[in-house]
């Protein structure tokens, strides 16, 4: 049998790599997977992250990446900073010693606050340090401080500049950068997508959040409707869910209605995950399915909060598989 060219060329890369004494970093599985936040795996749960994602049998890791560049070491408590190149390689590095893969690298940055170079900047070296560590995806936070003060044409010019300055920064990057539908004006459909349009950039889209929509107090039918608009501009997910009353399920609710009493496992909230992986299907997404399940901080001990994240998984995993028959 042939081999195929890529195929060849990454198993030559390797190779030269091995040779060099530089491991090469471990991309995310072809296809949609399950990953997890790593702030899903802290200590309330398993000893090291690592240990979680072993128990759990998930390999795909979304690392959160501070402003200062630290992040949450594998297999300790400890934290770690990746200020330089090397810094970020010695970490992939012993990721793939692991067998983790680092799938996404979650960020922050308010583009309303602070000087706009040095924000953009910022995100081009999140963008880097993605490349370094092997991730496919940055998340980007669409929150801003200033958004109640801002009208909307001002607030998506700033974004939109931002965002555009740092991609242009890493133009020989495939990293891609996912906004999240977060918070207030990132559940805008209107905001996300004229930013989308001014920037005009393939490697700009969506953290598609599919319980933040449902948080931000639109009607359960309308949440799929916005996901089916959005699942073409995926390039990354974050997957909660929340089980409302009856109810207050079809009607319009105020943002963050009583959303600490009704977050909940995967498994039992109003949104379907098999329906959204569907979506996502259909709109051609081949990514991560990344779990983040906040009504875990409701478990009152680590048994209940582990075995809440094994059902999580097995819920991702049955969406995924379901789409294979």
């Amino acid at each position: 049998m042939p081999v195929h060219k890529q195929t060849f060329v990454c198993l030559a890369t390797t190779v030269f790599l091995a040779l060099l004494g530089v491991a090469a970093a471990a991309q995310p599985p072809a296809g949609m997977h399950v990953s997890l936040r790593d702030a899903m795996l802290n200590e309330k749960a398993f000893p090291t992250v690592v240990d979680g994602m072993r128990h759990l049998k998930v390999e795909v890791l979304e690392l959160n990446l501070n402003r200062d560049f630290e992040v949450q070491a594998l297999d300790s408590r400890e934290k770690v900073f990746l200020k330089t190149d090397d810094d970020a390689r010695a970490f992939g590095k012993r990721a793939n010693e692991l067998g983790i893969t680092i799938g996404s690298v979650l960020t922050a940055c308010d583009f309303s606050a602070g000087d706009m170079a040095s924000n953009s900047a910022w995100i081009a070296r999140a963008i880097e340090i993605a490349d370094l560590l092997g991730a496919t995806s940055v998340r980007i936070d669409a929150a801003m401080k200033k958004e109640k003060e801002l009208d909307f044409g001002k607030r998506v010019e700033i974004f939109s500049e931002g965002l555009s300055a740092a991609l242009k920064a890493t133009s020989n990057s495939k990293v891609t950068l996912g906004i999240e539908n977060h918070g207030f004006q990132g559940n805008n459909l209107a905001f996300l997508l004229n930013v989308y349009m001014t920037v005009g950039s393939d490697r700009l889209g969506s953290t598609l959040d599919t319980g933040n929509f449902y948080w931000r107090g639109y009607p359960l039918s309308e949440v799929y409707g916005i996901l089916r608009v959005l699942a073409p501009h995926t390039k990354h997910t974050h997957v909660k869910n929340i089980n409302y009353p009856e109810d207050k399920r079809e009607i319009t609710r105020e943002a963050g209605w009583e959303y600490g009493t009704y977050c909940c496992p995967l498994d039992e909230g109003d949104i379907s995950i098999a329906k959204v992986v569907q979506i996502l299907a259909a709109a051609g997404y081949q990514g991560d399915v990344c779990i983040e399940d906040e009504s875990v901080e409701k478990c009152k001990t680590t048994e209940e909060r582990v075995a809440q994240l094994e059902r999580d998984v097995a819920c991702v995993k049955a969406a995924i598989d379901a789409l294979k028959k």
